[in-house]
């Protein structure tokens, strides 16, 4: 079973904006970056997953997300998250008709393969599926089968909205990598806990230096 993953990322001078207890304005752009690019590269060495497409306007991130193979899309609606993911989702539906799409978080920087593999294996059983965050209110990836709109209502709630939607929950175990996106300082801690990727890990490290 392939996937196509469409991956939103806001410029990185806004984006992560709730870590400002955590890390201050100089080191928050390279921290979301380094989510992206953990997130991108795990998800890219997922067996089930035949392609990552970003949606973003940030110049550097398209840049060094797309040396790691994945494919940028410019967010032509610029009309919020979810207007992205449905603009991705059509660009990869054009492009690999025979796949099927999922939207994923890209601050997911202690994803595992294996995992995601496990994520989209139960997915699959279902027209259109997603996964909870950790938090229990949020969600961190969303599917769609062949030919299906994705219908993506991330934001406050979007647990509720989605399974509201007709989108079945994926309860499953031992995914934690999956569910962890990061948010807040608290999130950061749990990722670091878990275990992410080595870009998320340098720049976590100069920021405890900072702290100190």
């Amino acid at each position: 079973m392939q996937w196509t993953l469409v991956v939103p990322l806001k410029p990185l001078a806004r984006a992560k904006s709730r870590l400002s207890d955590t890390a201050d304005d100089g080191l928050r752009p390279g921290l979301a970056l380094a989510f992206a690019q953990d997130t991108v590269a795990a998800a890219l060495e997922c067996p089930a997953v035949r392609g990552v497409v970003v949606v973003t306007d940030d110049a550097l991130a398209s840049r060094e997300l797309a040396a790691l193979g994945a494919r940028i899309v410019p967010d032509e609606p610029r009309d919020g998250l979810n207007a992205a993911l449905t603009h991705g989702a059509t660009v990869a539906g054009a492009s690999r008709p025979a796949a099927r799409v999922a939207a994923l978080n890209a601050d997911l920087p202690a994803l595992r393969p294996a995992e995601l593999a496990r994520v989209l294996e139960g997915a699959a059983e279902f027209p259109r599926a997603f996964l909870a965050d950790s938090a229990g209110f949020g969600t961190t990836l969303l599917t769609a089968g062949r030919g299906l709109e994705l219908r993506p209502l991330f934001g406050p709630d979007s647990r509720a909205r989605h399974r509201a939607s007709g989108a079945v929950e994926l309860c499953l175990d031992d995914v934690d990598s999956v569910r962890q996106d990061v948010d807040t300082g608290a999130d950061l801690r749990a990722a670091l806990a878990l275990g992410t990727g080595p870009r998320t890990a340098a720049v976590a490290a100069r920021l405890l230096i900072t702290e100190q």
